[in-house]
C-alpha cells in the first residue's frame, strides 16, 4: 500500500510504498476512501522538520528540558543517539480518514461498514476503536471528512460554554477557526473573527462573523 511520510530531521515528505498493518485487539482496518488535508498544521509539521536544530530547540521548550533532563542522567553521546534516533523516524501525515471497514476484528464494526477515524493519508489504517464513527447515510464521504476537525472546533466551543447572544472572538481563520465560527453562530452567538487572510476573512463573513481583517 502507499503511504505519506515525513522525516522530521530534514522535513523531506515521501510518498512510500509499505506493507499494510496487520489488526490487532480493539483495532479495525480501514480501507480509505477520502482523507483530509490539514494545510496548517501539517505545513508546520514540514517547516519543524526542514529547520536546523536551534529553531527545533526554541519551538519547542518543554522538549528542550526534557533533553537536559536526559542529558544530566545519561551523558552527552546517550542523549544524541535517542534525540537523533527520534528525529530519524518517519513520521505519517493526516488525522482525518474515511473509508469502508475490511477487518472490523472485535471492535463491533462489520465489513463494509462506512467509517470517519484518525487514520493518516494511507490507502490502508489501522485504527483503535474508541477512534472510529460510523457516518451516517446522508452524508457524504466528502463532509464526513471534516469530522475529526469539526470535533475539535466543538470541544473548544464546549469549554468556553458559550450562552445565547454571548459574543466570542476566534482568532485565527484555518480550518478549525472556520468550523469554529460556524458552530458559535449555530449556538446563538455574536461571533467576531480575526485574520491576516482576506479570502478566510471573506469566508468567516459569509458564515455570519463579523470580521477585522488585519491584512488592511
Amino acid at each position: 500500500m502507499k503511504q505519506i511520510l515525513q522525516n522530521i530531521s530534514n522535513g523531506k515528505t515521501s510518498l512510500v510504498e509499505i506493507p499494510s498493518p496487520k489488526v490487532i485487539s480493539g483495532h479495525a482496518l480501514i480501507n480509505t476512501t477520502n482523507s483530509l488535508i490539514s494545510s496548517g498544521t501539517e505545513r508546520m509539521l514540514i517547516d519543524f522538520g526542514k529547520s536546523n536544530w536551534v529553531e527545533k530547540a526554541r519551538s519547542q521548550p518543554d522538549k528542550v528540558k526534557m533533553v537536559l533532563d536526559k542529558l544530566k542522567s545519561d551523558g552527552i553521546i546517550a542523549t544524541y543517539e535517542t534525540i537523533k534516533s527520534k528525529l530519524d523516524q518517519p513520521m505519517p501525515l493526516g488525522y482525518c480518514n474515511v473509508g469502508t471497514i475490511i477487518d472490523g476484528n472485535d471492535t463491533g464494526f462489520k465489513i463494509g461498514d462506512r467509517v470517519v477515524s484518525n487514520g493518516s493519508h494511507a490507502d490502508v489504517v489501522r485504527v483503535p476503536k474508541n477512534l472510529i464513527a460510523s457516518i451516517p447515510n446522508e452524508v457524504d464521504d466528502e463532509s464526513a471528512a471534516f469530522t475529526v476537525l469539526a470535533a475539535i472546533a466543538m470541544q473548544g466551543v464546549r469549554l468556553i460554554n458559550p450562552t445565547i447572544g454571548e459574543t466570542v472572538v476566534v482568532t485565527g481563520l484555518g480550518l478549525i477557526g472556520l468550523l469554529s465560527v460556524q458552530i458559535l453562530k449555530a449556538s446563538g452567538c455574536r461571533v467576531l473573527a480575526i485574520d491576516f487572510d482576506s479570502a478566510k476573512c471573506q469566508l468567516a463573513q459569509e458564515f455570519g462573523a463579523e470580521i477585522v481583517d488585519l491584512s488592511k
